[in-house]
Protein backbone atom coordinates (compact mmCIF):
# COMPACT_ATOMS: atom_id res chain seq x y z
CA UNK A 1 0.00 0.00 0.00
CA UNK A 2 1.40 3.58 -1.09
CA UNK A 3 1.86 5.97 1.73
CA UNK A 4 1.54 9.43 0.72
CA UNK A 5 2.96 12.84 2.95
CA UNK A 6 0.81 15.03 4.51
CA UNK A 7 1.45 17.91 2.06
CA UNK A 8 0.24 15.21 -0.77
CA UNK A 9 -2.42 13.89 1.47
CA UNK A 10 -3.93 17.49 1.59
CA UNK A 11 -4.28 18.24 -1.99
CA UNK A 12 -6.00 14.50 -3.08
CA UNK A 13 -7.45 13.66 0.19
CA UNK A 14 -7.56 10.39 2.12
CA UNK A 15 -8.30 8.26 4.77
CA UNK A 16 -7.11 7.86 8.05
CA UNK A 17 -7.88 4.86 9.93
CA UNK A 18 -7.36 5.90 13.77
CA UNK A 19 -7.75 3.60 17.12
CA UNK A 20 -9.83 5.72 19.07
CA UNK A 21 -8.77 5.63 22.63
CA UNK A 22 -11.54 6.04 25.38
CA UNK A 23 -12.72 9.03 26.79
CA UNK A 24 -12.37 10.59 23.11
CA UNK A 25 -15.20 11.87 21.32
CA UNK A 26 -15.27 11.03 17.64
CA UNK A 27 -15.22 14.90 17.24
CA UNK A 28 -11.88 15.14 19.59
CA UNK A 29 -10.14 12.54 17.40
CA UNK A 30 -11.37 14.68 14.11
CA UNK A 31 -10.35 18.38 15.71
CA UNK A 32 -6.81 16.86 16.77
CA UNK A 33 -6.16 15.28 13.29
CA UNK A 34 -7.39 18.35 11.42
CA UNK A 35 -4.58 20.45 13.42
CA UNK A 36 -1.87 17.72 13.00
CA UNK A 37 -2.45 17.98 9.16
CA UNK A 38 -3.54 21.65 8.75
CA UNK A 39 -6.31 20.29 6.60
CA UNK A 40 -9.45 22.05 6.70
CA UNK A 41 -11.85 19.60 4.68
CA UNK A 42 -12.58 16.56 7.44
CA UNK A 43 -14.92 13.79 8.67
CA UNK A 44 -15.22 10.62 9.98
CA UNK A 45 -17.55 7.47 8.60
CA UNK A 46 -19.11 6.25 12.04
CA UNK A 47 -19.48 7.71 15.68
CA UNK A 48 -17.82 6.04 18.61
CA UNK A 49 -18.94 6.71 22.05
CA UNK A 50 -16.65 8.79 24.28
CA UNK A 51 -15.88 5.39 26.42
CA UNK A 52 -15.82 2.93 23.25
CA UNK A 53 -12.15 2.13 21.90
CA UNK A 54 -11.42 1.04 18.28
CA UNK A 55 -11.83 1.93 14.63
CA UNK A 56 -12.61 5.35 13.39
CA UNK A 57 -12.24 6.08 9.48
CA UNK A 58 -10.99 9.41 8.88
CA UNK A 59 -11.94 11.21 5.56
CA UNK A 60 -10.01 14.40 3.92
CA UNK A 61 -10.44 16.67 1.51
CA UNK A 62 -11.79 15.75 -1.96
CA UNK A 63 -12.51 12.22 -0.53
CA UNK A 64 -15.06 12.72 2.23
CA UNK A 65 -17.28 12.24 -0.38
CA UNK A 66 -16.62 8.63 0.58
CA UNK A 67 -18.00 9.37 3.60
CA UNK A 68 -21.78 7.78 3.30
CA UNK A 69 -20.17 4.72 1.12
CA UNK A 70 -17.99 4.22 4.14
CA UNK A 71 -21.06 4.49 6.59
CA UNK A 72 -22.99 2.10 4.96
CA UNK A 73 -20.66 -0.71 5.75
CA UNK A 74 -21.18 -3.27 8.40
CA UNK A 75 -19.35 -2.85 11.93
CA UNK A 76 -17.54 -5.44 13.67
CA UNK A 77 -17.61 -5.09 17.57
CA UNK A 78 -16.57 -6.86 20.81
CA UNK A 79 -17.28 -5.82 24.40
CA UNK A 80 -19.02 -6.87 27.63
CA UNK A 81 -22.62 -6.51 29.29
CA UNK A 82 -22.68 -6.67 32.58
CA UNK A 83 -26.16 -8.13 33.62
CA UNK A 84 -27.98 -7.14 37.23
CA UNK A 85 -27.58 -3.36 36.63
CA UNK A 86 -29.01 -1.05 34.40
CA UNK A 87 -27.34 2.99 34.17
CA UNK A 88 -29.77 5.73 32.31
CA UNK A 89 -27.32 6.40 29.56
CA UNK A 90 -26.88 1.91 29.22
CA UNK A 91 -23.30 2.33 29.93
CA UNK A 92 -20.96 3.58 32.52
CA UNK A 93 -21.60 7.27 31.35
CA UNK A 94 -23.74 7.76 34.20
CA UNK A 95 -24.83 5.97 37.79
CA UNK A 96 -26.26 2.83 38.32
CA UNK A 97 -30.24 3.13 38.86
CA UNK A 98 -31.29 -0.03 39.52
CA UNK A 99 -30.20 -3.46 40.93
CA UNK A 100 -31.49 -7.22 40.35
CA UNK A 101 -30.65 -10.46 41.45
CA UNK A 102 -29.78 -12.86 37.92
CA UNK A 103 -29.21 -15.71 40.36
CA UNK A 104 -32.08 -17.97 38.54
CA UNK A 105 -30.02 -17.13 34.96
CA UNK A 106 -27.82 -19.75 33.10
CA UNK A 107 -25.97 -19.76 30.23
CA UNK A 108 -28.28 -21.69 27.81
CA UNK A 109 -31.41 -19.24 28.86
CA UNK A 110 -28.37 -16.25 28.10
CA UNK A 111 -28.12 -17.81 24.51
CA UNK A 112 -31.57 -18.87 23.95
CA UNK A 113 -32.32 -14.83 24.54
CA UNK A 114 -30.01 -13.62 22.72
CA UNK A 115 -30.46 -15.53 19.31
CA UNK A 116 -33.55 -13.62 19.14
CA UNK A 117 -31.94 -10.43 18.51
CA UNK A 118 -30.19 -11.85 15.45
CA UNK A 119 -31.74 -10.64 12.29
CA UNK A 120 -33.78 -7.17 11.11
CA UNK A 121 -35.27 -5.56 14.35
CA UNK A 122 -36.34 -2.76 15.76
CA UNK A 123 -34.22 -0.90 17.98
CA UNK A 124 -34.86 2.25 20.06
CA UNK A 125 -31.57 4.67 20.50
CA UNK A 126 -30.47 5.31 24.12
CA UNK A 127 -31.68 8.93 25.05
CA UNK A 128 -28.05 9.41 25.90
CA UNK A 129 -27.20 10.07 22.14
CA UNK A 130 -25.85 12.57 19.86
CA UNK A 131 -29.48 12.25 17.42
CA UNK A 132 -31.62 15.81 17.33
CA UNK A 133 -34.95 15.91 18.83
CA UNK A 134 -36.54 19.34 18.06
CA UNK A 135 -33.17 20.77 16.75
CA UNK A 136 -31.47 19.50 20.12
CA UNK A 137 -28.96 16.82 21.08
CA UNK A 138 -30.98 13.88 22.82
CA UNK A 139 -28.17 13.81 25.51
CA UNK A 140 -28.19 17.54 26.43
CA UNK A 141 -31.69 17.01 27.43
CA UNK A 142 -31.63 13.85 29.10
CA UNK A 143 -28.55 15.36 30.93
CA UNK A 144 -31.14 18.34 31.81
CA UNK A 145 -33.57 15.97 32.51
CA UNK A 146 -36.17 17.12 29.73
CA UNK A 147 -38.89 14.79 28.84
CA UNK A 148 -37.60 12.57 25.57
CA UNK A 149 -39.69 10.19 22.75
CA UNK A 150 -37.08 8.82 20.18
CA UNK A 151 -39.15 6.55 17.76
CA UNK A 152 -37.60 2.91 17.11
CA UNK A 153 -35.68 2.13 13.79
CA UNK A 154 -34.48 -0.93 12.15
CA UNK A 155 -31.23 -1.97 11.97
CA UNK A 156 -29.74 -5.82 10.75
CA UNK A 157 -28.12 -7.94 13.36
CA UNK A 158 -25.80 -10.19 11.13
CA UNK A 159 -24.57 -12.33 14.00
CA UNK A 160 -24.17 -11.79 18.06
CA UNK A 161 -22.17 -14.20 19.40
CA UNK A 162 -21.51 -14.74 23.50
CA UNK A 163 -18.28 -15.79 23.54
CA UNK A 164 -18.00 -16.07 27.36
CA UNK A 165 -20.65 -15.94 29.71
CA UNK A 166 -19.36 -15.71 33.75
CA UNK A 167 -22.54 -14.60 34.84
CA UNK A 168 -23.09 -11.81 35.17
CA UNK A 169 -20.20 -10.48 32.95
CA UNK A 170 -20.72 -11.66 29.40
CA UNK A 171 -17.91 -11.16 26.66
CA UNK A 172 -19.36 -11.16 23.20
CA UNK A 173 -18.72 -10.02 19.17
CA UNK A 174 -21.16 -8.74 17.16
CA UNK A 175 -21.62 -8.02 13.37
CA UNK A 176 -24.39 -5.32 12.88
CA UNK A 177 -25.95 -2.44 10.49
CA UNK A 178 -24.97 1.07 10.23
CA UNK A 179 -27.00 3.18 13.05
CA UNK A 180 -26.82 0.36 15.67
CA UNK A 181 -26.79 0.76 19.26
CA UNK A 182 -24.91 -1.58 20.85
CA UNK A 183 -25.80 -0.04 24.29
CA UNK A 184 -29.37 -0.31 23.67
CA UNK A 185 -28.56 -4.10 22.72
CA UNK A 186 -27.63 -4.55 25.65
CA UNK A 187 -30.03 -2.95 27.38
CA UNK A 188 -32.58 -5.03 25.85
CA UNK A 189 -30.81 -8.00 26.28
CA UNK A 190 -31.33 -7.38 30.21
CA UNK A 191 -34.62 -6.43 30.09
CA UNK A 192 -35.81 -9.57 27.34
CA UNK A 193 -34.07 -11.68 30.49
CA UNK A 194 -35.78 -9.30 33.11
CA UNK A 195 -32.86 -8.54 35.27
CA UNK A 196 -31.34 -5.54 33.12
CA UNK A 197 -28.01 -4.90 31.98
CA UNK A 198 -25.64 -2.55 30.82
CA UNK A 199 -22.01 -2.12 28.15
CA UNK A 200 -19.95 -2.49 30.30
CA UNK A 201 -16.64 -2.26 27.60
CA UNK A 202 -16.82 -1.79 23.74
CA UNK A 203 -14.12 -1.64 20.89
CA UNK A 204 -14.51 -1.47 17.02
CA UNK A 205 -12.76 -3.92 15.44
CA UNK A 206 -13.93 -3.75 11.66
CA UNK A 207 -15.53 -1.44 9.41
CA UNK A 208 -16.10 -3.84 6.21
CA UNK A 209 -12.93 -4.55 5.04
CA UNK A 210 -10.92 -2.34 7.06
CA UNK A 211 -9.46 -3.51 10.07
CA UNK A 212 -8.39 -2.51 14.10
CA UNK A 213 -5.27 -4.24 13.29
CA UNK A 214 -4.18 -2.02 10.82
CA UNK A 215 -5.15 1.54 12.54
CA UNK A 216 -3.08 3.53 14.11
CA UNK A 217 -3.27 5.37 17.28
CA UNK A 218 -3.01 8.53 17.89
CA UNK A 219 0.46 8.85 19.40
CA UNK A 220 1.73 7.06 16.38
CA UNK A 221 0.37 9.55 14.39
CA UNK A 222 1.63 12.34 16.16
CA UNK A 223 5.33 10.65 15.44
CA UNK A 224 4.91 10.09 11.58
CA UNK A 225 1.90 12.31 10.02
CA UNK A 226 2.27 9.38 7.48
CA UNK A 227 -0.48 7.02 8.62
CA UNK A 228 -2.26 8.40 5.50
CA UNK A 229 -3.92 6.80 2.22
CA UNK A 230 -5.51 7.77 -1.01
CA UNK A 231 -8.73 5.70 -2.20
CA UNK A 232 -7.17 4.90 -5.47
CA UNK A 233 -4.96 2.50 -3.34
CA UNK A 234 -7.32 1.32 -0.19
CA UNK A 235 -10.89 0.89 -2.21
Amino acid sequence: MKEYSPSVHTDIGGMIMIDKPSGWTSFDVVKKVRALLKVKKIGHAGTLDPLATGLLLLCTGKQTKKIYSLQELPKVYTGQIVLGKTTPSMDLETDFDSVSCYDHLNEDMIKAVAATFVGTIEQTPPIYSALKVGGKRAYKMARAAQPIVLSPRSIVIHSFSLTTIDIPLITFELTCSKGTYVRSLAHDLGKKLGVGAYLHALCRTQIGPYHLNNACTIEKLLETKNDVWAFEEIV
